[in-house]
């Protein structure tokens, strides 16, 4: 479980969303649940695709760290610090070179050494 979180981890800071893709079962549940923006929820592999090619031109760069991890063999909660440039202009009001940096919590999931449920808390 372990390495493979750090494997998504990985992919998701180099921006390679194949990475991702062979990382997760075709029944993958993804959530994103935001104090600000609300939920965004996708439920098959080729949704959670889409959604991934489409943010990718938001951020000039990206990059998520573990702060803290507690595993079990198929669950996962990670403590993560996350830092993001804003590359465009985005309808939510933030701005071209704006700097985020948030905490969260991510969920993982897995089954059959795939990820079947990735919910991410900030």
């Amino acid at each position: 479980m372990e390495e493979a979180i750090q494997r998504y981890i990985e992919a998701y800071n180099a921006k390679d969303v194949p990475a991702m893709l062979a990382l997760l079962d075709d029944e993958i549940i993804f959530e994103n649940v935001s104090n600000s923006a609300g939920i965004t929820r996708t439920t098959t592999r080729q949704a959670f695709e889409q959604l991934a090619r489409q943010s990718l031109p938001y951020f000039s760069e990206r990059r998520q760290a573990v702060r803290f991890a507690v595993l079990s063999d198929s669950a996962a909660a990670v403590e993560i610090d996350y830092r993001a440039t804003v590359a465009q202009d985005l309808p939510n009001g933030l701005t071209s070179g704006q700097s985020l940096q948030l905490r969260g919590v991510s969920i993982f999931e897995m089954r059959n050494g795939k990820f079947t449920r990735i919910s991410d808390y900030s």
